[in-house]
C-alpha cells in the first residue's frame, strides 16, 4: 500500500491507496476530483466570520482508501474510501463515502395530441422497470436515468431503451433542465459553496449526484394506448429492462420508491406553479 499527500490541501492530506489502485487513476478519476474540490471549496468558506464553523474550523486531514471496483478493465468504477474531516478540539464529521460520480435522470411526458396544448389533461410518463440488487429487487420502477461518462455526457442505456422500444428520439437540444431552473443559474449556494445543480439522493454517505431534465411530447391517443399495454407486458419476454407508462398525477405513488421520480415530479410541480413550464 502506497501514500501521497493529496494536491493542493492544507493541511498536508495523506491519502492512502489500496494495491491495486494508483496515485494517478484516483487522481484522473472525475468523481474523486470533483469530490475533493467541493470539500476543499466548502472548507474554506469557514474562513468567513459568519461560518457556523468559523471559531472551531474542520479540516481534511486523511483519506483512506478501502476498495476500488473496476468497470471492463482499468476504468474506475466505483471506491469506497474514509475520509477523517475534523476541527482542533478533535470534533469529527462522519466521512465514510461510497464514490462514483454523477448520473442523469429524464421525466419524459406524454400527451395526446388531441388535448389542448398547455393543458395539463391526460399527461402520462414513462418509467423503467429493471433490477436493483442493492435494493433487492427484480423489478424496481424508477425513471430512465444513466452514468455520466468522463465527458459528462448520457452515457446510460434508458434513453437507448425507449428509442428501441418507442422509435422516440430524443435529443439534448430537447431537454429542460429541471434543476437548473429550480436552482438557478448561480455557481454558488446561499452559503457560498459550490455544488452540483442537482438533487443528491443520499448524501449522507455517497457522492452521486443527479440533473434532472425534462422532455415533453405529444402523440397520438391510439399510440399512447398501444405503448401502455406493450410497455407493460415485455418483462414476459425476458427482457432486464422494460417501459413502464404512468399517469402524471400517479407518478409519486408508482415511482415513490425512487429519489429520482419525486424529486422530478416536486419541482415539476413547483416550477408549474411558477410559470417556469
Amino acid at each position: 500500500m502506497s501514500t501521497f499527500t493529496l494536491p493542493g490541501s492544507s493541511p498536508e492530506c495523506p491519502v492512502h491507496l489500496t494495491n491495486d489502485l494508483t496515485k494517478e487513476q484516483l487522481l484522473s478519476f472525475p468523481a474523486f476530483k470533483t469530490w475533493s474540490q467541493t470539500l476543499q471549496h466548502s472548507l474554506k468558506q469557514q474562513e468567513s466570520k459568519n461560518h457556523t464553523f468559523h471559531e472551531a474550523p474542520y479540516k481534511l486531514r486523511s483519506i483512506n482508501i478501502q476498495s476500488v471496483d473496476f468497470f471492463g478493465g482499468e476504468r474506475i468504477g466505483f471506491i469506497k474510501f474514509k475520509a477523517e474531516v475534523s476541527n482542533d478540539d478533535g470534533e469529527k464529521f462522519p466521512g465514510s463515502v461510497f464514490l462514483r460520480g454523477g448520473s442523469v435522470a429524464m421525466l419524459l411526458t406524454l400527451q395526446p395530441d388531441d388535448v389542448e396544448e398547455g393543458s395539463e389533461k391526460d399527461k402520462y410518463v414513462i418509467l423503467t422497470v429493471q433490477p436493483r440488487i442493492p435494493a433487492g429487487s427484480l423489478c424496481f420502477p424508477e425513471l430512465p436515468a444513466g452514468m455520466l461518462d468522463d465527458a459528462g455526457t448520457f452515457s446510460g442505456g434508458a434513453a437507448k431503451e425507449i428509442e428501441e422500444e418507442t422509435g422516440l428520439k430524443i435529443g439534448e437540444d430537447e431537454l429542460i433542465d429541471l434543476t437548473k431552473l429550480t436552482f438557478g443559474s448561480e455557481d454558488q449556494t446561499s452559503d457560498g459553496e459550490k455544488l452540483q445543480k442537482a438533487m443528491y439522493p443520499s448524501a449522507g454517505g455517497c457522492d452521486e449526484f443527479v440533473p434532472i431534465f425534462l422532455h415533453q411530447q405529444r402523440i397520438p391517443r391510439k399510440q399512447l394506448k398501444d405503448w401502455q399495454g406493450k410497455l407493460t407486458g415485455l418483462r414476459d419476454h425476458g427482457e432486464k429492462i422494460t417501459l413502464k407508462v404512468v399517469r402524471l398525477e400517479e407518478l409519486f405513488r408508482e415511482g415513490g420508491r425512487d429519489s429520482k421520480a419525486l424529486a422530478a415530479w416536486s419541482m415539476y410541480e413547483g416550477l408549474r406553479r411558477e410559470g417556469k413550464l
